[in-house]
Order: structure tokens, then C-alpha cells, then sequence
């Protein structure tokens, strides 16, 4: 239980690193380190399947394509616009709201019991390919069937288009 706490700590303290660093970057590069933790609440609550796919799919291709549309955008302290007081006046409020939330929850922690499951092996990878190869398997083989043609036609389309640049 304080491997829980520490890791939901530490999730809490990248996510507020997120919000209040300067740099982009290093903002991006917290949110990876945020959905690390993410991978590992995932882990301590026996959810391998959905650690797995957080971890290649948050981790390894969102954030990758953040950090590169960050990379390719020209931020620059001249070009950035002037906030009114308006937008002031409602990060204020915002803030305020979320103060509130944190309060209400940290009050409701202590009169929670924490969950128990029945099952030992709800989570588990091998549960979840038994059922998807035995009940689902239609429906995944006709899904790996069209991301297949989807992947053919993209390669048709940018041959395509790569031969009408150099004819």
C-alpha cells in the first residue's frame, strides 16, 4: 500500500510540473514521466493489458508526435499574444475549482475502503487473449483485415502521388 502512495505522489508532482514549467519541452518530457507512473498504477492494480497499451500507445507514439509538432512550431516570447484580465480573472476562478476538488477528495480519502478484488486474475493478458481468440475472433479477424487494406491503400496513395512529382 505505500508503494500506492508513493507512486500516486509522484504522479500528482509530474503533473504539477507539467502545468508550471516553462520550457514546452520539458513540460512534454513530465507528461511522459506522468503516464509512466500512470504505467505502473496500471501494474499495482493487476491491469497488465492496459499498462501495456498506456505504455506503447500514450507513451510511445502520442507523446513522440507532441514532442515533435512542438519541435517544428516557432514559439517565441515576441510572437506570444498579451493576456486581458479577463483570461487572468478565469485561471483564478479555474484554480479556485480545482483547489476545491483536491480538498473534497483528500476529505473522502479518509472515509474510503479500499477495493478488494474477487477476482485475482481480471486483468491479466492471457484472460483477455483467450477470450478475444475464442469468442471475439471473427470480429478481430475482420478488423486485422481492414487495417490491412487501410494500410495498402495508403501505400497506393502515396506511390501515387510520389509518381505524379517526378513524371
Amino acid at each position: 500500500m505505500n508503494t500506492f502512495y508513493f507512486i500516486a505522489f509522484l504522479s500528482i508532482f509530474f503533473a504539477i510540473l507539467v502545468i508550471s514549467a516553462k520550457n514546452p519541452v520539458h513540460s512534454i518530457l513530465y507528461l511522459v514521466l506522468t503516464f509512466f507512473t500512470f504505467t505502473i498504477h496500471y501494474i499495482l492494480l493487476n491491469a497488465q493489458f492496459l499498462a501495456i497499451v498506456n505504455f506503447i500507445v500514450y507513451m510511445g507514439a502520442i507523446l513522440v508526435l507532441f514532442l515533435y509538432t512542438l519541435m517544428l512550431m516557432n514559439l517565441n516570447r515576441d510572437s506570444e499574444p498579451v493576456k486581458s484580465n479577463l483570461i487572468k480573472i478565469a485561471a483564478v476562478i479555474g484554480g479556485g475549482c480545482f483547489l476545491v476538488t483536491i480538498v473534497a477528495s483528500l476529505k473522502a480519502l479518509g472515509a474510503s475502503q479500499p477495493v478488494v478484488l474477487q477476482n485475482p486474475n481480471l486483468g491479466l493478458v492471457k484472460n483477455l487473449g483467450k477470450v478475444l481468440f475464442s469468442e471475439y475472433l471473427l470480429p478481430f479477424e475482420i478488423s486485422s483485415i481492414l487495417l490491412l487494406s487501410a494500410t495498402v491503400g495508403a501505400v497506393l496513395l502515396a506511390t501515387k502521388e510520389s509518381n505524379k512529382q517526378t513524371a
